[in-house]
């Protein structure tokens, strides 16, 4: 692969995979939401496998095949169905992010404003050693601060589980990008780590949606006052 071909196509991924933290942003059907998160971890595996095969590593490139499998195919086949059985439980009442904390112009205005702070304090790392994935290190460091901020600022459980995983795409491919990919039995822990946390979420989140009948964060906490 070229060089030229390689930065043309890193980029692409690396904007795919920065978009669709904004479109989660932006949309509040929760199942939209699932799907975005799904195209993101095929943006996510985009990534690892381009710097496999730019690097001629078939190790790195069997991981990005398996981080494409966990993070766009598992997970949100997990979340989808989770969110059936919300539909079968509740209709279609708890499918929807009606009240966020924070409204959708200024999600997207807030995200604008991360994904600034990321590439001002990613600058003096991408000058350090110039290379094209060094230079999309601030892609990975936006896609942290804006899961973080999904993570905070939405009100129904599994949309925060988005958050978190949003959050934890940010961190992978900020590793890869940063150290042209870690170990394969380092991502295979992290990955399962990960999956557990979700299994361990959506447990939880299935026995609070029956003992209280919602899963939304402000009246759970209205029930504990």
């Amino acid at each position: 692969m070229s060089n030229g071909l390689y930065t043309q196509l890193l980029d692409v991924a690396c904007g795919a995979f920065l978009l669709a933290a904004v479109i989660v942003l932006w949309r509040r059907e929760l199942v939209a939401i699932v799907r975005v998160f799904a195209l993101q971890g095929v943006a996510l595996a985009a990534i690892v496998v381009l710097l496999g095969a730019h690097e001629e590593r078939w190790d790195l490139i069997a991981v990005g095949l398996g981080v494409g499998l966990l993070r766009a195919g598992v997970l949100p086949y997990l979340m989808r169905r989770a969110l059936t059985a919300l539909v079968a439980d509740r209709g279609s009442e708890e499918v929807r992010e009606t009240q966020p904390l924070v409204n959708v112009a200024a999600s997207l205005l807030t995200a604008a404003l991360l994904t600034l702070l990321a590439y001002a304090v990613a600058r003096p790392l991408t000058q350090l050693n110039p290379t094209p994935a060094t230079r999309a290190l601030p892609v990975g460091l936006a896609v942290v601060l804006i899961g973080f901020f999904v993570l905070v600022t939405r009100r129904r459980a599994l949309a925060q589980v988005v958050g978190f995983l949003l959050l934890d795409n940010g961190i992978t491919a900020t590793a890869f990008l940063a150290t042209s990919g870690v170990p394969l039995i380092v991502e295979l822990g992290v990955s399962f780590d990960v999956l557990l946390a979700v299994l361990v979420l959506q447990i939880l989140t299935t026995r609070i949606r029956e003992a209280f009948g919602t899963t939304d964060i402000d009246d759970l906490r209205e029930l504990h006052d």
